[in-house]
């Protein structure tokens, strides 16, 4: 037996409840992972929540993101004592996920733990910091270099936009965050932004084209928040859009893409190959500055993921949450 968040939906409703499950209820897979951490994601709270159509499956263990050590394995790429990660996959929507003691999945879906981290440093960095890595190797491969400007970090005081601020300022980028809590500022200020603004600026409709300001920008929020800062970044500047916390809808106009040559950039995490995950992760060791990962993060036990859960949404969660499922 382990324990596991188990969210079912029935003629009873949708709830997520703490269980003792039997090990013979797992999933198939040919690596079973002892687990020792996993996080909350904007994902994982919608999941557990239920405000998000994130679920495909009834019962679900949620938690897209584990770290964790190999039990048993039949997969000739990974034996037991291992230690892994996984991020992903569709793992806590379609096929049981981290925020349990067990979880049995396809070696494919899982990448060797880099050795610069434990696995709470991993869970800490997560799929929120992954993706800010990929966007980071996006603005790179689109040629944005510290002297084009101002690097716009939407979501700031977030998951994503945290971790998105801390490798920006160490890779030499002029970092502005945007976020929706004033109180926040310092705590975004000490993650290496020279300036904080308010999401308001953002989040109404907004012309077509703005002043120029941008030389690139990282955007976890999309509707008028992703128009808006289209509209205002520089000529030949590049969006990397990764998130849809303020909404699906982009209500935008061509001109920033025609008249100035912005690249809007989709970054997916998800179905992300293997070879961009180990590059992201390789990176990670290197551009992340560890130091700060605990201003970024705070630990809970499992049992507290699922009043945890509610606050994230609400927006209510600084940085990084990870889950210590033992404890």
């Amino acid at each position: 037996m382990f324990k596991a968040i188990i969210i079912e939906k029935d003629e009873a409703g949708y709830r997520a409840n703490l269980k003792d499950v039997d090990e013979s209820q797992l999933p198939e897979g040919d690596v079973t992972v002892r687990v020792s951490h996993s996080t909350l994601n904007y994902k994982d709270g919608l999941a557990i929540t239920g405000r998000g159509p994130v679920v495909r499956k009834f019962p679900m263990v949620p938690g897209i993101d584990l770290a964790g050590i190999v039990e048993e394995s039949s997969n000739p790429a990974f034996k037991v004592g291992d230690a892994v990660l996984l991020n992903g996959w569709g793992v806590g929507e379609g096929h049981w996920g981290g925020l349990a003691q067990k979880a049995r999945l396809k070696g494919d879906w899982l990448i060797p733990l880099p050795s610069q981290f434990t696995a709470q440093q991993a869970m800490a960095i997560g799929t929120a910091g992954y993706t800010a890595m990929l966007c980071v190797l996006a603005l790179e491969r689109h040629g944005v270099t510290p002297e084009h400007g101002e690097i716009l970090v939407t979501g700031a005081a977030g998951g994503v936009g945290s971790v998105a601020v801390s490798i920006l300022s160490k890779l030499g980028f002029t970092v502005v965050g945007v976020t929706g809590r004033p109180e926040e500022s310092e705590y975004i200020k000490s993650l290496g932004a020279t300036e904080v603004i308010d999401r308001s600026v953002f989040s109404t409709p907004g012309k077509p084209l703005a002043r120029e300001r941008w030389a690139g920008a990282v955007d976890v929020v999309g509707s008028h928040t992703l128009a808006n800062v289209c509209a205002s970044t520089k000529y030949r500047g590049v969006v990397t859009a990764c998130g849809l916390a303020g909404g699906m809808d982009f209500p935008a106009t061509v001109a920033p893409f025609i008249l100035r040559g912005v690249s809007l950039v989709g970054i997916d995490s998800v179905m992300c190959p293997r070879a961009d995950r180990l590059v992201a992760w390789q990176r990670l060791g290197v551009d992340l500055d560890l130091a700060k990962l605990n201003l970024i993060t705070n630990e809970i036990g499992l049992a507290e993921a699922i009043s945890t859960a509610g606050q994230l949404i609400d927006g209510k969660v600084r940085g990084r949450v990870i889950v210590n499922v033992n404890s």
